[in-house]
């Protein structure tokens, strides 16, 4: 490093090159660990890609909402650039919703999330460009910081540095790379899968256990090649289930003995089902597995759902734009409102609000506002707002 190169890192800068970084083999690649099933071929599994999808999905829709502390107060700034992105996309080719459902989905899979940060020329946020994490390889650098090497699958590679993204990541090891749930649970995610491969196998031979066939006398080599051949060839595969089968010269066939019910094959696809909502930390029913479903339980899934799934991604999702978005120390703050997940059905909720009016926690405005309405228009002969009778006495 030349006398110029020691001077900046000093003073913070950091240097964008695409030679490589002496520290570029600390963090290894994308992932740096061991999964039984990468994420493409994890999401083959119908309970893998329903926990994703309705996680990823669910926090996207959520409203996006940007605050502007003031002391211990909090007003809402609906003028904000980030909110021109939530309500009409995040770039040319991706709505908010889509933006927020591709970060979750590739974290939940891979441990990792990235997005561009897009400024213009005063700095202020214009745009955020989703990555997918497959191109990106990770090096860190002698400050410490993060570089992100972006491939466009074309054989370029662009550096991005720390304060240039927004990385959301699953829980990691190291402090700097998220490690993915698939890999930190692989027996139980491969398990899942060699039951479905056992079972998918099970149907393309005809939905019939196997079996021997016996012979009174000594085959020779070729003599049973042939049969094996023959006897594949006219009965082996869903195409071929129900033929008659037709052995003579003293052949016998024998069932195996281990059906697929023996083996419980059903019921182990089933608990396969349990352990991936389990991983994901999503309810069953919300993945349509309503082997344990009631009434009861019904109503309060959406509310679990929101209170120790959905709220540690949102929490999650703030922070990262508190830190990378949002001006370092700044007042402004997002926030994604889980409150449609947590009212509950409407006669709790409605009671809910009574107690706060009758109590003097809510005013009727307040009210109308938590469930999404406009202020009620003043009528005749109504009593002025207490903000009016304020203004009134001063």
């Amino acid at each position: 490093m030349g006398m110029i190169d020691r001077m900046a890192a000093y003073m913070g800068f950091e240097r964008r090159s695409d030679a490589a970084d002496p520290s570029w083999g600390v963090l290894g690649s994308n992932t740096g660990y061991y999964a039984g099933l990468n994420a493409r071929a994890a999401e083959n599994l119908s309970s893998v890609l329903a926990c994703v999808n309705v996680i990823g999905e669910s926090l996207g829709y959520i409203p996006a909402l940007v605050y502007r502390r003031e002391g211990t107060a909090r007003v809402e700034v609906p003028a904000h650039p980030l909110l021109k992105l939530v309500r009409y996309g995040v770039n040319d080719g991706m709505t908010w919703p889509d933006f927020v459902s591709h970060l979750v989905c590739s974290t939940l899979l891979t441990g990792n999330g990235l997005a561009e940060i897009i400024r213009n020329g005063n700095g202020q946020l214009a745009g955020l460009v989703y990555i997918p994490w497959g191109n990106v390889t990770v090096a860190e650098l002698s400050s410490g910081r993060l570089a992100y090497d972006v491939g466009d699958g074309r054989g370029k590679v662009r550096r991005l540095l720390q304060g240039e993204v927004l990385h959301l990541r699953d829980r990691t090891d190291d402090g700097l790379i998220g490690r993915s749930r698939l890999s930190r649970a692989a027996d139980a995610v491969t398990g899942v899968d060699l039951a479905n491969r056992h079972a998918r196998q099970f149907l393309a031979n005809g939905a019939s256990p196997s079996g021997v066939i016996k012979h009174p006398g000594a085959m020779t080599a070729e003599q049973r090649k042939n049969l094996r051949e023959q006897f594949d060839a006219r009965h082996a595969g869903a195409g071929n289930a129900g033929r008659a089968l037709v052995l003579d010269g003293g052949l016998e066939w024998q069932q195996a003995q281990i059906s697929p019910e023996d083996a419980e094959l059903l019921s182990t696809r089933k608990f396969g089902t349990e352990e991936i909502c389990r991983l994901f930390q999503v309810p069953p029913p919300l993945v349509q597995d309503y082997a344990h479903n009631t009434f009861t339980n019904s109503e309060t899934a959406g509310r679990w759902f929101a209170m120790f799934c959905l709220s540690s991604w949102a929490r999650k999702i703030e922070a990262e734009f508190a830190r990378s978005v949002f001006p370092t120390g700044g007042p402004f703050e997002l926030e994604l409102d889980l409150s449609g997940f947590l009212r509950g059905d409407p006669a709790t909720r409605w009671n809910a609000h009574a107690i706060a009016l009758t109590n003097g926690v809510l005013d009727p405005d307040e009210v109308r506002q938590v469930e999404g309405w406009n202020p009620r228009k003043p009528r005749k002969g109504d009593a002025p707002a207490e903000s009016e009778v304020n203004q009134t006495d001063d």
